[in-house]
């Protein structure tokens, strides 16, 4: 196979694979061997034909299309290789006339990875953006922690709002109790609005062994249609009333939720924590601020093929996201009133930024001539590991096949990187 460049007008390039009468014969007797088995001729067990009968009687190229299909399938990628080629779709060909015994040529159109150069990436300035962290959202922390230990205990009072409440309860519709409003031994947390509205607030007062008619209106968009918009009456009996005992904020409380032996330890923790993230997510920010700038600073023609592909993506996950609340993409879209065409292109804008930005970035990577350890690898995969609490080895196993789009990703996160080091940061009024 003999691959020539032809031309290339903007991200579109031709050119030809030529094959010799030789490699075109080799192949038609490939496709005939693979493929004898379907014919049944006259005079021939099926499979047993040969050749030449089969084409007397299928006609001369009846092997033709699947020679082709061998000879592109192990030719493409060579060629792409040979002429340097970083394709982003699928090609369109043309064949020169077949005739057996003889060569022929394709010619193929297909769209390139564009080539462009980033500028203006380096030494930029962003508003610098100060991480303090104030005892409020310590405090938050150490409440928040206090509840996750709290404990319910048995009152002898009327329930009040935040207590958890031991009922039974029967649902009228005037007359009928309707199906399904019916429980008993039902815990309930006054407040916390998992029932319908109005419901919880006239339990607030009632004490144990009290009887009570609690009165609501089902909504008018209540899942049952026979409820819906309807008034009810729940006939309710409190059988216990609890509250919600808070631990007291201590050394000990400190020495049994955390490894710590004194409060003043669990605070500066809580406080190293809220710090770190703050300043990781700061940070993110000004480093989003910067890429912005280059965004901006760069123009790239993005080919049409990968935005999209990467509203393939965006759907995929959305429909991912849908079916985990019970809804398919295609009735998401019908109850918009639009149409899937229509649907697709408002996520077309979107897709584009995210691809061109890929497409910097990466570049970036290139033009620096960023690399890729093994260390580089072996430090992400533990990032990996720990955040799914998993041995090491096992997520290098998982990913062994994916370790090319590691290390792309890698190269991104150091071109991002060199991006912000260069970077001045500018205090704000």
């Amino acid at each position: 196979m003999k691959a020539t460049f032809v031309s290339k007008e903007k991200n579109n390039v031709n050119f030809t694979m030529e094959f010799s009468g030789e490699e075109f014969e080799s192949a038609i007797v490939d496709a005939y061997k693979a493929n004898k088995g379907r014919f049944a001729v006259d005079g021939f067990r099926k499979g047993k034909a040969p050749r030449k009968l089969i084409e007397t009687h299928y006609g001369e190229d009846i092997f033709f299309e699947e020679a082709i299909n061998q000879l592109f399938s192990r030719n493409y990628s060579v060629a792409l290789d040979e002429l340097n080629l970083e394709v982003v779709d699928r090609p369109t060909a043309d064949f020169s006339e077949l005739k057996k015994g003889e060569g022929f040529t394709v010619t193929l159109s297909v769209d390139v990875y564009p080539d462009f150069e980033v500028k203006d990436y380096k030494n930029l300035e962003t508003e610098e953006i100060e991480v303090k962290v104030s005892d409020e959202e310590v405090n938050k922390e150490l409440e928040m922690l206090r509840q996750r230990n709290s404990r319910m205990v048995t009152v002898e009072r009327p329930a009040k709002g935040g207590d958890m409440v031991l009922i039974d309860y029967a649902g009228f519709v005037g007359d009928n109790q309707f199906e399904g409003g019916t429980a008993e031994s039902q815990s309930l947390k006054l407040g916390s609005n998992t029932f319908i509205p109005g419901f919880e607030d006239q339990l607030i007062g009632a004490s144990v062994g009290e009887e009570r008619d609690v009165k609501v209106t089902f909504p008018e968009e209540y899942h049952s249609e026979e409820l819906a918009g309807k008034e009810a009456i729940f006939k309710c009996k409190v059988h216990e009333v609890k509250e919600e005992e808070l631990p007291e904020l201590d050394d000990d409380f400190a020495k049994d939720v955390s490894e710590h032996d004194t409060l003043d330890a669990l605070k500066k923790e809580i406080f190293d924590r809220i710090e770190e993230a703050a300043t990781t997510a700061s940070k993110n920010q000004m480093k989003n601020a910067l890429i912005e700038k280059i965004f901006h600073a760069n123009e790239v023609d993005v080919p049409n093929m990968m935005i999209e592909e990467e509203i393939d993506n965006m759907m995929r996950d959305l429909d991912q996201q849908l079916k985990q609340q019970g809804m398919s993409l295609e009735k998401y879209v019908e109850y918009l009133h639009k149409d899937i065409i229509e649907f697709r292109a408002e996520f077309r804008e979107d897709a584009f930024r995210k691809v061109k930005t890929r497409m910097l970035i990466s570049k970036i990577a290139e033009q620096e001539k960023i690399e890729v350890s093994q260390d580089d690898i072996d430090k992400d995969m533990e990032k990996v590991a720990s955040h799914y609490r998993m041995e090491v080895e096992k997520i290098k196993e998982m990913f062994s096949s994916q370790l090319p789009l590691i290390e792309k990703d890698i190269k991104m996160q150091k071109a991002i990187e060199l991006i912000f080091e260069s970077a001045t940061l500018v205090k704000g009024a």
